[in-house]
């Protein structure tokens, strides 16, 4: 435990230029303190004390506002910064040098049984009020966006943005066949119109012609 104290202590200093001195760490990160209870929780949860572990799990969400299950596992060097809102679940999985900001959710969609959280592996960042949905994982290096909902994999270097999210950057490059372009966006409102016009006005010219079709049946 010591051990993981001491690296998770070293990530917080080298990913926050606020961070002066491993004194004040210990003694005022709360995401630091989340974790610490967390590791204590996660033993108790693997020795089958689960109603302990929950206990412990709860009151560390009271005092620092952050919610992780005693089920989910983390790695060596998690950076929660600031840490508000932030919620992960029983089966998610979090790699080393992980990086999340406050409102993140590694939650589930309530429609799988099992595995129901996301598995981020190694040096993920994470932005704030990002959601991550689903037992998928997002790959090693991958950043998703501020805001962002994510319900697929994310591939190894990729960012994704958006609601839902979306692949814009793989290790800095454009996915193939991909163009941002922020001007001339189609309108989705105005594309579902027009198709409902185009089916009006078919559905008009065969009511206009059916009286017609039906003498010439007659005649025939």
């Amino acid at each position: 435990m010591f051990s993981h104290l001491k690296e998770d202590i070293r990530a917080i200093k080298e990913r926050d230029p606020a961070a002066r001195s491993s004194f004040e760490i210990w003694l005022t990160y709360s995401g630091l303190h989340a974790i610490r209870s967390h590791r204590r929780a996660h033993w108790l949860f693997l020795h089958n004390m689960k109603f302990l572990a929950r206990l412990l799990s709860q009151a560390s969400k009271r005092r620092t506002g952050i919610e992780i299950h005693p089920g989910a596992v983390l790695g060596n060097g998690v950076f929660i910064d600031h840490g508000t809102g932030i919620v992960i679940g029983e089966t998610a999985v979090v790699g080393n040098n992980v990086t999340l900001y406050q409102g993140v959710t590694l939650g589930g969609t309530g429609k799988d049984k099992g595995r129901r959280h996301p598995t981020i592996e190694d040096n993920v960042l994470i932005g704030a009020g990002a959601k991550v949905l689903g037992p998928f994982t997002v790959r090693k290096n991958a950043k998703i966006a501020a805001n962002a909902v994510v319900l697929d994999e994310v591939p190894e270097g990729a960012t994704a943005v958006g609601v839902p999210a979306r692949i814009v950057r793989v290790y800095g490059k454009k996915p193939d066949g991909y163009d941002l372009d922020q001007i001339h966006i189609p309108d989705p409102l105005a594309q579902e119109i027009c198709r409902l016009e185009a089916k009006i006005t078919a559905l008009r010219k065969e009511i206009l012609e059916a009286p017609q079709k039906e003498e010439e049946t007659k005649n025939t």
